[in-house]
């Protein structure tokens, strides 16, 4: 039998050791940037040098959610947003039957829900998530739905190179030139088309069955839009049977679904965010029944699915057109890339985005253990440089470094605020280290004032200084600060044919899809204390 007090001292000693390594590994990979118990906690300010960046037409291909409708910003101006997407059958080679005969052709496509309460009776009343410009009937847009007539390829061939194929932001005319306006599919109620709007009610379906039984089904707010009939009768119904055979065949022949909105009279518009990916067209019809039957005439209910998406990676694209307000236009037609720009304006999709430079990035200094430069190293010392010296010769240590951007209360009294900024490696077009360390740590998200509205939004980057710290080699990258819709990290390409500048050459996806934008006060003494400053917490020997 065992002896218990033995086996605690055992599990005791074990504890102590494995405590003692790990914080002996841990120490060593911060390599004395780490605090310790017995240092004192000490705040340093740092100059940032900022400055507003134009975002050119940008690719805009197979984003995670789109923009439909045209948003008024009242500080940056209206944003028109269209959308393209191919389409797919559910099931390829279908067994249409004879002397089939459309019955209905519905569009569905679910919205974003926000708050939902149900009563006692099983009514359900919902709030829409991601409209912007204002929710309900007031809100009119008109929509028109057309056959693309333009194949979305995955790749392309020059100089006898395969290329990735991308789609931008600029392309609507291309789209809309030769899109099949002969026909409005979505031709049903004037509140499916010239008086459209994002319809916040519940959807509920009463069927009554042989035996006279109700049954009851209620479903979500969705967009839904009565299609033309003829058509689907004549592309899908009557099409020859190899061109359903399989989605290549059917992607040449039915090249998807454009998407156009205008304003609708003098009504105010709005805008919403849709996952395009989860609509569905039911097409239902009635063909001659294949069993055995006295009645030659007898037919059966039958449907067919189409998907609003495809396989390849070029399958939607969002079409964005921006009319600037002037002094949005003059903010970022006049940026002083030397100076800085006193107020930094950060606007999602073909928005712009502020450029972020710490330190002096010319001229980079190391230190021997007395303290002087080291041989073969000129120029004159910047702060980083004053920062390695301190960190090797005094013993100080980084806790935490931090970029916090106070937002400018008064331009954005009147605007809906992004709930979230990101922060993103604009040399290398990647994410920083304290992203990739723990995205749940990087911060970026909005901090509210007593009255609910936006004071700043802090990011924290202390992987990144320290890297810079350790090693005089590393370079110090062009940062770049944009809106967010979400913290994901992947990066579309502008059109190079339309790229203004090379100062960026990618940009974060998230930004692109996000129609939101803010002001933020830069790095200039005018700012007061709401500059914008580099904060390095140090932990100093006593």
């Amino acid at each position: 039998m065992y002896n218990t007090s033995f086996v605690k001292k055992i599990l005791l000693a074990l504890i102590v050791v494995s405590l003692y390594s790990c914080d002996k590994d841990f120490n060593a990979v911060g390599d004395g940037l780490i605090a310790d118990d017995h240092f004192g906690l000490e705040a340093q300010d740092y100059n940032v040098l900022a400055f507003n960046q134009e975002v050119t037409p940008i690719q805009s291909n197979n984003l995670a959610v789109n923009a439909l409708g045209i948003f008024d910003n009242p500080l940056f101006g209206t944003t028109t947003a269209n959308f393209v997407t191919q389409v797919g059958l559910v099931s390829y080679a279908p067994t249409i039957g004879e002397s089939p005969v459309v019955e209905s052709v519905v569009l569905t496509i679910p919205y974003f829900v926000k708050d939902k309460t149900t009563d006692a009776e099983g009514n359900s009343t919902y709030k829409l998530d991601s409209i912007y410009g204002g929710q309900g009937s007031d809100y009119k847009l008109k929509l028109s739905v057309y056959e693309s007539k333009m194949q979305m390829r995955n790749s392309y061939f020059s100089g006898g190179s395969q290329l990735p194929q991308f789609y931008y932001t600029s392309q609507n005319n291309d789209f809309f030139t030769i899109a099949n306006k002969d026909v409005l599919l979505n031709d049903g109620a004037a509140v499916e088309n010239e008086q459209f709007f994002f319809d916040s009610k519940e959807i509920v379906t009463k069927t009554v069955d042989a035996d006279n039984k109700e049954t009851v089904t209620r479903v979500a707010p969705q967009m839904t839009l009565n299609l033309n009939k003829q058509f689907f009768q004549d592309k899908i119904l009557n099409a020859v049977a190899s061109k359903l055979s399989t989605e290549d065949l059917f992607q040449e022949y039915f090249r998807g679904l454009y998407f156009m909105v205008e304003k609708s009279g003098t009504s105010p518009a709005n805008m919403a965010l849709m996952d395009f990916s989860k609509g569905v067209i039911t097409i239902k019809y009635k063909a001659k029944t294949a069993s055995t039957t006295d009645d030659a005439n007898a037919t059966e209910d039958k449907q067919i699915l189409v998907n609003l998406k495809g396989v390849t990676a070029t399958s939607t694209a969002s079409f964005l057109q921006d009319a600037k307000n002037a002094d949005y236009q003059s903010a970022v037609a006049n940026r002083n890339d030397k100076d800085g720009d006193e107020r930094l304006y950060l606007k999602g999709g073909q928005g712009s985005l502020a450029i972020i430079k710490l330190f002096d990035q010319t001229d980079v200094l190391s230190y021997d253990a007395n303290g002087d430069v080291k041989d073969g190293a000129n120029g004159v010392p910047d702060q980083l440089d004053e920062i390695r010296k301190n960190v090797t010769l005094k013993n100080w240590k980084v806790n935490e470094a931090n970029l916090v951007f106070y937002i400018d209360a008064d331009k954005m009294a009147n605007t809906k605020e992004p709930m979230r900024v990101y922060l993103s490696d604009m040399t290398n077009n990647t994410v920083l280290a304290d992203f990739s360390t723990d995205d749940s740590t990087f911060g970026g998200l909005i901090v509210l004032d007593s009255n609910k509205k936006g004071k700043t939004y802090k990011v924290r980057i202390t992987s990144h200084i320290r890297n810079l710290i350790k090693d005089a080699t590393l370079k110090n990258v062009n940062l770049g600060l944009t809106v967010s819709l979400s913290s994901a990290a992947t990066f579309a390409v502008p059109n190079v044919l339309e790229l203004k500048n090379e100062t960026i050459s990618q940009a974060p996806r998230t930004s692109v899809m996000s129609p939101l934008g803010t002001v933020l006060y830069g790095g200039k003494a005018s700012a007061g204390d709401k500059r914008l400053k580099l904060q390095i917490y140090y932990t100093k020997p006593n």
